[in-house]
């Protein structure tokens, strides 16, 4: 696994372009970049492979997508390393990920994630489910455990020059006081924007998955993201349980439980999770994302939307949904 060499040819160099490529939306950037484009990508192949390399800088800018978050954009030569690189670990790493992390990843995704929940949720009816994420996880995630543990699964010292450049390209680290009189810079942040920053995640947080499925053995485990459940029959097992998760996260991982979503509850209950409310013989989706599709229904995302409610509603919603896009969409 650590031994496979990273491909930096630059005929690799082309296929992360046009992978990159697919599906954006023409901007005068990408036009810019395209027009010059054997030139660009010429220069990138010899920059990377004499050691040049320098990851460039990242715009920002706000989105409100059930929460307010701020997105980190790099630039399109980065954007290209980033797919590159995204390729080169997906093949190393996704094997070694468990079978119960479904974000970002071939063949998993949130529809399975819920489908998921819920079979879990209908085979221990009588069980308790821990509901939990980790408190602002991408601007948490430490660089130093974070290349470490990628160091553990590469050892191409190319491989890992590059993946540090793009670690370090972004930080929204502070300074913590180590002991008295001497302070020590732990940068930390991973962009939102990044696509590295997907499988960056799986990585850091396959330290847990693996802690809580191979050691702590509950009676079903599943992530998506950094949002996570385990059940447990016994109250006092799942206790136990969730004290160790949580002592896990914090002593290895450096990070912390989002207090406002630690939460409890019995499984024949149903569960709040993954923008839908789970019960073990169906789903919906909750409140805020009913609402947020009716708002921001349009003629391009009609057809997303109306998948999204034959998966996670019943027919009454999804005509009641029919209905007002056909009088909002005036069709």
């Amino acid at each position: 696994m650590g031994s496979v060499s990273i491909d930096l040819s630059l005929a690799n160099v082309w296929r992360s372009w046009e992978k990159f490529r697919q599906g954006k939306t023409l901007t005068k950037e990408l036009d810019y970049f395209n027009y010059y484009l054997e030139k660009n990508l010429y220069q990138l192949y010899t920059e990377i492979n004499n050691g040049r390399y320098q990851h460039g800088g990242y715009q920002h800018f706000i989105i409100t997508d059930n929460k307010r978050r701020q997105i980190s954009v790099a630039g399109i030569r980065d954007r290209v390393v980033h797919r590159l690189l995204y390729e080169y670990l997906v093949n190393i790493c996704d094997q070694t990920f468990i079978f119960d992390a479904w974000s970002c990843r071939a063949g998993k995704g949130l529809a399975g994630a819920i489908e998921r929940t819920q079979k879990f949720l209908h085979i221990h009816p009588y069980s308790l489910v821990w509901r939990a994420d980790i408190k602002k996880f991408f601007n948490s995630i430490d660089h130093k455990i974070l290349l470490k543990l990628i160091g553990l699964k590469v050892r191409d010292t190319k491989a890992l020059w590059l993946l540090g450049e793009v670690v370090s390209s972004y930080s929204t680290s502070a300074k913590i006081t180590a002991k008295p009189r001497s302070k020590l810079s732990r940068a930390k942040g991973m962009s939102i924007g990044n696509l590295t920053s997907q499988i960056f995640a799986n990585i850091y947080l396959n330290e847990l998955d693996r802690t809580v499925k191979h050691r702590l053995k509950p009676k079903a485990y599943l992530r998506y993201g950094d949002d996570f459940i385990i059940i447990e029959k016994n109250p006092r097992q799942l206790q136990f349980n969730r004290k160790k998760i949580i002592d896990f996260i914090k002593n290895n991982l450096l990070l912390e439980i989002n207090i406002k979503n630690d939460i409890i509850v019995k499984t024949g209950r149903g569960l709040h999770f993954l923008g839908c409310e789970i019960f073990p013989q169906g789903r919906r989706l909750n409140k805020r994302n009913w609402t947020r599709i009716n708002t921001k229904c349009n003629l391009s995302n009609f057809s997303s939307y109306s998948g999204l409610l034959r998966q996670h509603s019943n027919e009454k919603k999804i005509i009641q949904h029919n209905w007002q896009a056909l009088i909002k969409l005036n069709i």
